[in-house]
């Protein structure tokens, strides 16, 4: 019999003996919740000393496990007997087994894990498994959730044991917006939010650069651009840009660039004022002007350097092309060519997504474009749903993929849309047909930044983030019929957020909200 097999006996006999537990249960913390997990009755300890050993050499891995144990023991001092305790209660270590050599980060990559705590074979160590360094990581963010400090033992401490949890999740897309240009959001703040991001397994930050409002990032082909800041501090240098992608992709995260193109533009202009229809009538961009396109093409060309994930978002959202037919000189250009309005909005996005495309990007764009001319988009288009209801529907019909965040549900500047509500908005509603399921590649919930900076941003996501994020990685079968059968567990993770240092606002209440009295994190 094979190391599978026998570990496979072994779980059966333990479950035959009563001495595990399984499915989903009161007892279980873990968020999101894993596909499957079986659980015993037994408490084990980390030594002082506990460490990991790998087949796989990695900078990524070791950085990851360090972080996690900084994250268990948040800072107590941990000054138990160690000789009092009974030496087969101690857990010395994690063992971490990878299949694929293959380090790269980008869509796709498998996430699945299996845990085992304490191994069958080493019982003085936890085994996890994975195909790449990514599931490893999503198995180390589980590992951290079955310990905590114990003020009894004064010793790090996993109950429930023995464990084993074979996990991967739903949706291989799983976003999180931010907006950088309605208000300039510091590195720092960023990288922890990309740090509170991994505690929920989300894997994508789409990172909202720039809008009608400001120009944070620095482009060296057209260096006015920036011009557009709101001030020459809130900014993000190349460099600045190159380390947020470096940091998320070491948590598993790829960062998801955003120019919205035509409409939501303006402060292109304030560097470059020939991208404006005219002075008085400042966007959408010139669709008229040669230059428009060379700019675009710049910008691309300098993400490429930066940006590697497979896709760019081009936008194309709420396009008023007044602008373009009440400026003469572009009025004049569109009736040379036989085009209306609505016509020259479809060749300015068609225009930019040939731009991306040469640069070696897949495009996502904002789902007007899908509605107003979808079966010109180029096929490898991905189309974000925002407006509402039934648009996936209609678009995985048509072939094209699809990334759900209606704003009746997935908007995360709603205040006033609660957490059972992110919770229940389910990406395949009313999609039954398995291929066309399969061109949903996933979710995001959006943090527009109007009333969010670096004061309020963390209260704002979570915890009504972390529910989606169950929703994106759990299995259907596997997610609560009503939310409220999840209410515990997410207060339990909202409190671990808070002891990890993000400021996570209570479950009880909307989006943002404050405690309403004194009392226990976990009745908040």
């Amino acid at each position: 019999m094979g190391k599978m097999g026998s570990e496979m006996l072994i779980y059966v006999l333990l479950l035959m003996a009563g001495v595990l537990a399984s499915g989903q249960s009161s007892q279980v913390k873990i968020w999101p919740m894993p596909a499957s997990v079986s659980y015993g009755h037994t408490h084990l300890y980390l030594t002082n000393d506990f460490g990991f050993s790998s087949n796989y050499g990695s900078e990524i891995l070791k950085d990851a496990f360090d972080r996690m144990l900084a994250l268990i023991k948040l800072d107590h001092v941990i000054d138990a007997n160690f000789s009092a305790f009974n030496s087969s209660s101690l857990l010395q270590g994690l063992h971490i087994v990878i299949s694929s050599p293959n380090g790269q980060l980008q869509y796709g990559v498998d996430e699945s894990y299996k845990l085992i705590v304490p191994s069958p074979e080493k019982p003085a160590y936890a085994h996890l498994e994975a195909k790449t360094v990514y599931g490893a990581l999503q198995g180390l963010q589980t590992f951290s959730q079955l310990c905590y400090f114990s003020v009894t033992s004064r010793v790090l401490q996993i109950d429930m044991s023995p464990w084993t949890i074979i996990d991967q999740p739903r949706f291989s897309y799983r976003g999180l917006l931010i907006d950088t240009s309605r208000h300039y959001l510091p590195v720092p703040v960023i990288k922890k939010v990309i740090d509170s991001m991994s505690y929920a397994k989300l894997n994508v930050m789409h990172w909202h650069i720039v809008d009608t409002q400001s120009f944070p990032l620095e482009i060296p082909s057209y260096p006015k651009l920036w011009d557009g800041a709101y001030s020459p501090s809130e900014r993000y240098t190349v460099a600045d840009a190159a380390d947020i992608v470096s940091y998320a992709q070491k948590r598993g995260i790829n960062v998801l660039a955003e120019i919205d193109v035509p409409g939501h533009a303006l402060s292109w202009g304030t560097g470059y004022p020939s991208l404006w229809p005219s002075k008085d009538c400042q966007q959408p961009l010139d669709v008229s002007n040669e230059f428009t396109f060379k700019v675009i093409d710049g910008i691309l060309s300098d993400f490429s350097k930066i940006f590697n994930f497979k896709f760019v978002h081009l936008g194309g959202d709420e396009v008023n092309t007044s602008c373009w037919t009440t400026t003469p000189r572009i009025r004049n250009w569109l009736k040379k060519r036989g085009m209306n309005e609505s016509q020259a909005y479809q060749y300015f996005v068609l225009r930019a997504q040939n731009i991306a495309l040469s640069h070696g990007y897949e495009i996502i764009n904002w789902e007007e474009t899908f509605n107003d001319f979808g079966n010109k988009l180029s096929r490898k288009t991905v189309v974000h749903n925002w407006l509402g209801g039934g648009v996936a529907q209609r678009v995985v019909a048509s072939g094209l993929r699809c990334i759900v965040s209606n704003q009746d549900k997935w908007y995360l500047d709603h205040l006033d849309t609660p957490w059972q509500e992110f919770y229940a908005n389910e990406p395949l509603t009313n999609i039954t047909n398995l291929k066309q399921q399969k061109l949903v590649i996933g979710g995001e919930v959006c943090m527009w930044g109007e009333t969010v900076d670096g004061s309020d941003i963390e209260q704002t996501i979570w915890p009504r983030a972390a529910a989606a994020a169950e929703r994106l990685w759990t299995p259907f079968d596997k997610l609560a019929k009503n939310p409220r059968d999840v209410t515990g567990r997410l207060a339990h993770f909202r409190c671990l957020l808070n002891q990890r240092g993000v400021a996570a606002a209570p479950v009880a209440g909307l989006g943002r909200a404050a405690p309403e009295g004194p009392g226990s994190c976990y009745r908040q």
